[in-house]
């Protein structure tokens, strides 16, 4: 088996070409495995992992879990609500406690960036980034690009890829910026001004404010979430205007004449980034990124697993 070049997955720009392209090839396998009607094989059963949550999350909590307990490893889920963490006790101390029981891997969210980068740099386990704040989120990035991938023939060079929407508050546009760029996509980011980050044109990305003219020039647009929760001051007048300025309907699908393919990292807030008719409807891979998600991270745990050996 080859390796990857990092012993923890902890942003997209730490990854090289050759990790994404191994953990894309793994992940193929790995999806066979999960439509097969016995869905686990026992590649990590000597292996125990930690899921240490410090946010809320559903998607991407389950997603972990399951992809774990395909492997066959033994899980344990920790969540800060209601532990010592809320008396108190520092990062370190929770997760070198955990790591007392003999766990191998650490799969984490947090609010703080970088946090996953400091708990590499104190804990002998392996890290894995599972979004802190609104740094990266490296596995959604790259089951964003695997469904992409998918979709248009293994090829993303020259592909026009838009993402629009609360950019300034994602961790998932940063992580996708750089996973897409690596594999030879243009990248377009569209929103309200307020809500992109000053300076992230240096990233190598266009920078748009108009929904229309970036969905008539891209072939994918990934639409983001508008995040309430981490807003302390309005970002716009009325979440009525951003539905009309940013907001996706199948009016304006039919005014391209052409097909865009549409993703969604979730939760959607249906009815402001997208109408459920765009949600559900034929342009829509967000079925197959949650699919695909279960196989990448799957992929993402074995090849980290054997970088420990």
């Amino acid at each position: 088996m080859s390796a990857l070049s990092q012993k923890h997955l902890l942003g997209i720009k730490y990854l090289q070409l050759s990790d994404i392209e191994l953990i894309f090839s793994t992940a193929d396998e790995f999806l066979e495995v999960i439509r097969r009607p016995i869905k686990k094989v026992p590649s990590l059963r000597d292996k125990t992992i930690a899921n240490i949550f410090f946010e809320n999350s559903t998607r991407t909590k389950l997603s972990f879990e399951l992809a774990e307990k395909r492997l066959s490893a033994d899980v344990i889920n920790f969540s800060a609500s209601g532990s010592s963490v809320s008396k108190g006790e520092t990062l370190v101390d929770t997760v070198n406690n955990i790591l007392a029981m003999k766990v191998d891997m650490v799969v984490m969210r947090h609010p703080n960036p970088g946090a996953a980068h400091f708990l590499a740099t104190q804990v002998n386990a392996t890290i894995i980034n599972a979004g802190d704040g609104a740094h990266e989120h490296p596995t959604q990035a790259l089951l964003d690009a695997y469904s992409i991938r998918q979709k248009f023939g293994n090829n993303l060079k020259g592909l026009r890829i838009a993402i629009i929407g609360d950019i300034l508050h994602s961790r998932v546009a940063l992580s996708n910026i750089f996973c897409l760029k690596m594999l030879g996509a243009e990248v377009r980011l569209c929103g309200p001004a307020t809500l992109i980050p000053r300076y992230i044109d240096q990233l190598g990305v266009e920078i748009s404010y108009d929904l229309m003219e970036t969905l008539r020039w891209c072939d994918v647009a990934n639409f983001l979430r508008v995040q309430h929760e981490r807003m302390d001051v309005k970002y716009f007048p009325t979440l009525r205007e951003y539905i009309m300025q940013y907001g996706l309907n199948s009016q304006l699908l039919q005014k391209l004449n052409k097909p865009i393919t549409i993703l969604h990292p979730g939760p959607i807030n249906r009815g402001v980034e997208l109408t459920s008719q765009v949600a559900d409807g034929e342009h829509s891979i967000i079925l197959q990124q949650v699919e695909n998600g279960v196989a990448i991270r799957m992929a993402v745990l074995y090849l980290l697993a054997g970088t420990r050996e």
